[in-house]
């Protein structure tokens, strides 16, 4: 059989060919994009534990941006980011000098970005906010907006704060822009708390939880014939099982069980049996211990006293193991939650929200 390229994408910053379980989403920021300003949509922030798409269901949001006929930026949170965006924002609208060239103007120069040519000393003097205004201002008059994306946000960057103040100002002014982020919980929960910027506790909070198990076999299935290799059915049914829910995982299974298919023209049972182990090894690697480290001694030691329980734990079980009382179990309880650790379920207990983060706790004994 001829080799066919790994249609499964686990690594990082890349898009998946079909996100599961995130068409909602998408769809609510497409017509957002549509509608233009004054749709909630605009300010969106995206909260998950590590290995929940986030940065995946990014760049989807990007994709639907393009579709409406806005240019996008797409920055980390780290110093330097406010002059990256300004920069990839005149990059990004090197499509409309054609058009600005055509114009007929007077009194400007048509020389630089859509219309407008500063000398460098005097770009220079210009504030960022300044320049950023002036751009979409320009921008606007071509029926354009400009999407802002920000992922890993963290309140302890400056110029993370200083966008999301500007942005503001931005939003009142009736400008065409939308600014969309996405981190861990905990970063985002100082960040929305942060007095400067609580504008953005009104943002539209998404946080991704696990995917159905139909859209995750729907996803698998999709992205292997996508090239030409269907799964066998047990096989569908043994990855649906293993990836739980986790749009990482779902990645990795799959590129592992198309790796170990690459001589078969199905993907078999056993292909996604090894597949799952390979992919469990390397999630130890790349989400459990980075996760671990975050954690203070209190998270851990609520954590390991979860260990004895089968499935769901309660609150009260975990503070007596914990030898405290219910309050001061119940603060951790808060900070497992907001760092994607931990989740709650319907009967008022909760579980692991990670696949297979219990079992590395058991098997490493940290």
């Amino acid at each position: 059989m001829a080799w066919t390229r790994n249609p499964f994408t686990p690594g990082f910053g890349t898009t998946p060919l079909f996100l599961a379980g995130r068409k909602h989403i998408l769809d609510d920021m497409r017509h957002a994009f549509e509608n233009g300003p004054g749709d909630p949509n605009l300010s969106t922030i995206f909260v998950g534990a590590r290995g929940t798409g986030k940065t995946a269901l990014l760049s989807g949001v990007e994709v639907e941006a393009g579709l409406a006929g806005w240019i996008s930026v797409h920055v980390i949170a780290r110093p330097g980011m406010l002059e990256t965006i300004y920069e990839q924002a005149l990059i990004a609208a090197e499509h409309l000098r054609e058009q600005a060239a055509n114009r007929q103007l007077t009194g400007i120069e048509v020389g630089g970005l859509l219309g407008i040519h500063w000398e460098n000393s005097s770009r220079q003097a210009m504030g960022w906010q300044t320049r950023m205004g002036m751009l979409l201002d320009e921008l606007s008059r071509y029926n354009t907006g400009l999407l802002v994306v920000v992922d890993e946000v963290k309140a302890s960057v400056d110029e993370m704060l200083e966008l999301a103040s500007t942005y503001q100002i931005f939003v009142g002014e009736g400008k065409r822009v939308a600014l969309v982020m996405a981190g861990l919980p905990s970063h985002v929960s100082a960040l929305v708390t942060n007095e400067d910027v609580s504008f953005l506790q009104r943002a539209r909070h998404r946080r991704l939880t696990r995917i159905d198990d139909g859209e995750i076999e729907l996803a698998f299935r999709m992205t292997a014939e996508s090239m030409g290799k269907p799964v066998h059915e047990q096989g569908l049914r043994l990855a649906s099982s293993a990836i739980q829910g986790f749009p990482y995982m779902l990645q990795l299974v799959g590129y592992y069980a198309w790796a170990l298919a690459n001589n078969s023209d199905v993907i078999l049972p056993d292909h996604v049996t090894d597949g799952i182990s390979y992919a469990r090894r390397e999630l130890s690697d790349g989400v459990f211990d980075a996760t671990y480290r975050e954690l203070s001694k209190g998270d851990r030691a609520f954590v390991h006293a979860m260990l004895e329980d089968e499935e769901e734990s309660r609150l009260s079980d975990i503070a007596k193991r914990m030898g405290k009382s219910n309050s001061y179990a119940s603060s951790y309880k808060l900070r497992l939650l907001n760092h994607g650790v931990i989740e709650e379920t319907l009967r008022g207990c909760f579980v692991f929200s990670i696949p297979f983060f219990r079992e590395w706790l058991e098997e490493t004994g940290l």
